[in-house]
């Protein structure tokens, strides 16, 4: 008798989250202006070019929450694509109520799960860099498995980044970032930046919640490595 196929390990729990009403109608009108659907094939540079109406270096983002931090990064950067993807409804709605407020064009939005579509979508030495801020921490020691930066996942990443692209990373969790530094040192094809931890870059804006952490005295880790 053949064993049922092994459900993945899910880095997230998707929460029915209530949207705005504000949400809701920016996911159900700007949706199909920015919303990129999955599908699990491949685009090489020439068909992200077209999901963005130009060629100019792209960037991945995993999980951002409300889209405060990605809306800010599209400003200071606008001759760089952002590629945001993200599973929570309600933040993807933020994200592009924020998009239509500010009139930011370099932004393109996925509703997906970040391993499928880097997976299968992404082909090597395509991106830029890559940004994972402030991932779930999964702090309960059995839970770790379900934490995000694992040395599978971070060999993947590593994979899609050009030669001399980035991999920046940031958490508030001690152990986390324990973890990410091991994992991303052990990865032959990454190279720290400096010695240990960065310092925060100026194109990192604080968000809300990272001030209300700082003030708790809540340290943050940055970890940024190059692709060698």
């Amino acid at each position: 008798m053949s064993l049922p196929p092994q459900r993945p390990i899910r880095s997230y729990v998707l929460r029915q989250g209530r949207m705005s009403r504000a949400q809701q109608h920016a996911f159900d009108t700007l949706w199909p202006r920015w919303g990129i659907p999955y599908a699990p094939a491949p685009l090489d540079r020439a068909a992200w070019a077209t999901r963005f109406d130009r060629d100019a270096p792209l960037v991945l983002e995993i999980g951002f929450g409300m889209g405060e931090t990605t809306v800010a990064l599209a400003q200071e950067r606008p001759d760089t694509n952002f590629l945001a993807i993200d599973v929570h409804i309600p933040g993807i709605g933020s994200l592009l109520k924020r998009m239509a407020d500010t009139g930011i064009t370099n932004v393109r939005v996925m509703h997906h799960d970040a391993v499928e579509v880097v997976t299968h979508m992404l082909p090597p030495d395509l991106l830029e860099g890559i940004h994972v801020f402030f991932p779930d921490p999964w702090p309960k020691a059995r839970h770790h498995k379900r934490r995000l930066i694992q040395p599978p996942f971070v060999g993947l990443l590593a994979s899609r980044l050009r030669p001399g692209g980035y991999l920046h990373l940031a958490t508030d969790w001690e152990d986390y970032a324990v973890q990410m530094l091991e994992v991303l040192g052990n990865t032959p094809t990454l190279a720290n930046t400096t010695a240990g931890y960065a310092e925060r870059p100026a194109y990192r804006p604080l968000t809300k919640f990272e001030q209300r952490g700082l003030g708790l005295g809540h340290g943050v880790r940055d970890l940024i490595f190059r692709k060698t």
